[in-house]
């Protein structure tokens, strides 16, 4: 059984990237152990890979040379931060995800169709925000009801009983931000009859 090893390219990277900085700022090892309180033979075995780094050198360090941690471990960049997100169908509206994180809001752009069928209002877990690109929005929330224009934002618990769709015989664009309950089933709830409140 071969020895298990802690070879970490981004741990052996940082002895020469240190060195380096050193050399860059034209400090000699004791310069920087004055600068930061760390032994002449620790900064020395840093720089050789003699020593792996501990939080609390490199934090140190990192003050001295007026770098942030991350620049000085050298980390790898950030990836492509573009969502590639494949449009979905529900109900004749497009939906568009614009992230990817598990877990807390979720937001999406909506393409609702010029003809946006009313259904009856639907509650769940959460708390949305919408905002409208173009068009105009009818927004049903409970026995309220708005149109609302390009521009205009609107938030709500989604306890509420509530229902939104195209107005004006155009299709609508709006922006809508919501945390992960809101893809629970919805729980549905029939508008009251104008008869019954008569």
């Amino acid at each position: 059984m071969e020895p298990m090893t802690n070879d970490d390219p981004v741990l052996d990277a940082i002895g020469p990237r240190l060195r380096e900085l050193r050399r860059q700022r034209g400090l000699t090892l004791s310069g920087l152990s004055a600068d930061t309180g760390i032994s002449v033979s620790t900064l020395s075995r840093l720089e050789s890979g003699g020593r792996k780094p501990t939080l609390e050198l490199l934090l140190a360090l990192g003050r001295a040379y007026q770098v942030p941690l991350d620049e000085l471990v050298g980390m790898p960049e950030q990836g492509d931060p573009r969502v590639h997100g494949k449009p979905v169908q529900l109900h004749g509206r497009t939906l568009i995800p614009l992230n990817h994180r598990p877990g807390g809001l979720r937001a999406y752009k909506m393409l609702l169709p010029a003809h946006d069928p009313e259904r009856d209002q639907a509650s769940h877990e959460g708390y949305e925000w919408m905002y409208v690109l173009s068009g105009q929005v009818r927004l049903r929330l409970a026995d309220l009801d708005f149109i609302m224009k390009e521009g205009e934002v609107a938030e709500f618990d989604t306890h509420t009983p509530h229902w939104f769709g195209s107005a004006g015989g155009a299709p609508a664009e709006l922006l809508t931000l919501f945390g992960p309950q809101g893809e629970r089933m919805h729980v549905r709830a029939r508008p009251r009859s104008r008869k019954a409140d008569s």
